[in-house]
């Protein structure tokens, strides 16, 4: 069965992969696990922004350029797809109200990745482009679309929703199958395993980088080994 994958980057991430080590996924391996052997990946679209730096974690973006890089390279059948952040200044109230009736705060809000994978799940599905659509997410915001794909496209669709979340009950009514991801898949479908990050500090400056260095190198091979032993 042809099989296209459609992940929401920044839900899964929030929903399931902050504040764990399972930062370095592999998402077409973390699929496979669970799909059964009939299924074929024949694509991967994966939606996302790119991050900005942050006072407290200014290496953010180089992180994640190295991921997506790293999967783009490693996984021929994935394309990302970019939205973008947007950022506003809001008087708002305070929980503490001794720090007055408003202040100002700047809220950051990642655009675009839901409404990009609706358009391409359902334009891959109106153009026959697979048998199957799996949806990596929790937004309830995609329910339509996987609406459309499953009752007027007469597409298969499966949702996968994060661990450590329950199904969207609107999302729960748009798909054939279900299934959550559990620890011991990303276990095995995490790149963490394949690298380590080490701190070298320059006896001349004082100052310090970050590599990533290849620690099995028997398995990375060509861009793939240059990608985690590059610098950053």
């Amino acid at each position: 069965m042809r099989t296209a994958i459609y992940i929401d980057g920044f839900n899964f991430f929030y929903g399931a992969v902050k504040n764990t080590n399972y930062k370095w996924l592999n998402p077409k391996q973390l699929c496979e696990s669970i799909l059964k052997p009939h299924h074929n990946i024949i694509s991967i679209v994966y939606c996302t922004a790119k991050v900005k730096p942050k006072s407290t974690d200014p290496s953010v973006p180089i992180r994640q350029a190295t991921y997506l890089k790293a999967i783009k390279s490693y996984i021929p059948e994935l394309t990302v797809i970019y939205g973008h952040f947007l950022e506003t200044r809001l008087l708002c109230r305070p929980v503490n109200p001794k720090l007055g009736k408003l202040v100002e705060v700047i809220r950051t809000e990642e655009k675009g990745s839901d409404v990009n994978l609706a358009v391409h799940l359902v334009n891959d599905a109106h153009n026959n482009l697979f048998d199957c659509a799996i949806v990596v997410s929790n937004d309830s915001d995609l329910a339509e679309a996987m609406r459309i794909v499953k009752d007027e496209c007469g597409k298969v669709v499966g949702l996968f929703t994060p661990w450590r979340r329950r199904a969207s009950k609107q999302l729960s009514n748009t798909q054939v199958f279900n299934e959550r991801f559990e620890k011991p898949v990303w276990q095995r479908a995490n790149f963490q395993t394949l690298y380590q990050e080490q701190k070298f500090t320059s006896r001349e400056t004082g100052s310090s980088r970050r590599f990533l260095i290849a620690t099995s190198c028997k398995y990375l091979s060509g861009p793939l080994k240059s990608i985690f032993t590059m610098k950053g």
